[in-house]
């Protein structure tokens, strides 16, 4: 039986990763859940999955549950108990499935520990990918993808060699506005930006969806996961969602991977890999399929794509400033502070203003993120 911790458990992957484990209770059991603030459904949690240790990141959350729950559980606050819930005791794996910058101090304590990581949090190889699979290199533990795109790539190349990858096809959905220009996006409403028309996903990464934000940030990832150069990595719209990504060999071979719009077949996949495991997942009915499309992305109008790109190719630092603006900038849309297309205007301006450190240190990633950060907020305060 695998011993798991579930780092963001009570978000939209992390409640996903629990329902793989309560289809499969012979295979899995959860030792550590831990969530920012969400204490009620923690709770919850606990009393379903009774593990040994739980954490709310958020003091108050915290005090909150301690005052109501009294089991067998161990419980901690605060973002230290965090951090060191990632390198829990007998934990073989650790799925990271918290939104942001915030996953990267918890996925090198797990490193440290010699945890295996599934990981879904994106953010962690964006900002210090080449750190990252370093250290998890020396190590000697396995990083597993859990995003569909990047857990596709992972399947395609089961019994290839990767020096024979010519190029990676990154699938896109195109998002809610697929096909429209600038001008009909000036006065795009959050209900809008918030409407998916295949993936039902967390706030944060659908409206990075819609800014073709969220695919650049996996071109990125793909790049550190792979060990392929930026212009290995294509784009490709496909507005049906039922290719999750190929991969084009040296031969002219092209393999991809197929699949509902269930992010839980690829969580169980980093979960039971290298087995394939039974489920009662929807199953693709060709019969009933019709049409499988393909366009090349807008890069003029959905400009987070080409940031990505640029941040990537300039390397160092610059990919954590660029993450950074974006959390800041897709924070202030939420709270209905800009438009939807500001959120361009402040990636694109906290990184014209930072010169880029080439070979980073881990603590100078941290600086960077926090000037950008602050940066990105006085920019919105000017405006």
């Amino acid at each position: 039986m695998k011993k798991i911790a579930v780092l963001g458990s009570t978000g939209s992957i992390g409640t996903q990763t629990l329902d793989v484990v309560r289809a499969h209770p012979e295979l899995f059991h959860v030792s550590v859940l831990a969530a920012n603030a969400s204490d009620e459904l923690l709770q919850q949690q606990i009393e379903e999955f009774r593990p040994e240790l739980a954490v709310l990141s958020d003091e108050a959350a915290y005090g909150r549950l301690k005052s109501r729950y009294h089991g067998a559980t161990e419980l901690a606050g605060g973002r230290q108990a965090f951090i060191d819930a990632a390198a829990f005791g007998e934990v073989d794996t650790v799925v990271t499935s918290m939104m942001g910058f915030a996953g990267l101090e918890p996925t090198m304590k797990a490193l440290e520990a010699k945890k295996n990581i599934a990981l879904a949090n994106k953010e962690t190889l964006v900002v210090a990918g080449e750190i990252v699979m370093r250290r998890a290199k020396e190590q000697g533990v396995s990083i597993l993808p859990v995003d569909s795109e990047h857990c596709a790539f992972f399947q395609c190349l089961q019994g290839e060699k990767r020096d024979s990858i010519e190029k990676l096809l990154l699938t896109a959905s195109g998002g809610p506005f697929r096909g429209k220009k600038k001008e009909e996006l000036a006065h795009a409403t959050k209900e809008q930006v918030l409407k998916h028309p295949t993936w039902n996903m967390g706030q944060k990464i659908t409206v990075d969806s819609a800014s073709l934000m969220n695919k650049g940030l996996e071109v990125i990832e793909a790049k550190w996961l792979y060990g392929v150069s930026y212009e290995q990595i294509q784009v490709v719209v496909h507005p049906q969602s039922i290719i999750h990504s190929m991969i084009q060999f040296r031969d002219g071979a092209v393999i991809a991977q197929l699949g509902s719009t269930d992010m839980k077949l690829p969580i169980q996949y980093a979960l039971t890999y290298p087995d394939r495991t039974t489920s009662d997942f929807e199953r693709l009915d060709f019969w009933n399929m019709r049409d499988l499309t393909f366009e090349e992305p807008d890069t003029s109008t959905f400009k987070g794509l080409r940031f990505a790109y640029e941040a990537g190719e300039m390397g160092g630092s610059m990919p954590c400033v660029m993450n950074a603006a974006n959390e800041i900038a897709v924070g202030a849309f939420l709270r209905d502070e800009i438009h939807f297309l500001d959120i361009y205007d402040v990636i694109e301006e906290t990184m014209l203003k930072r010169p880029c450190i080439l070979e980073p240190e881990l603590e100078e990633l941290f600086a960077e993120d926090a000037w950008a950060r602050s940066f990105a907020a006085e920019f919105l305060r000017k405006r």
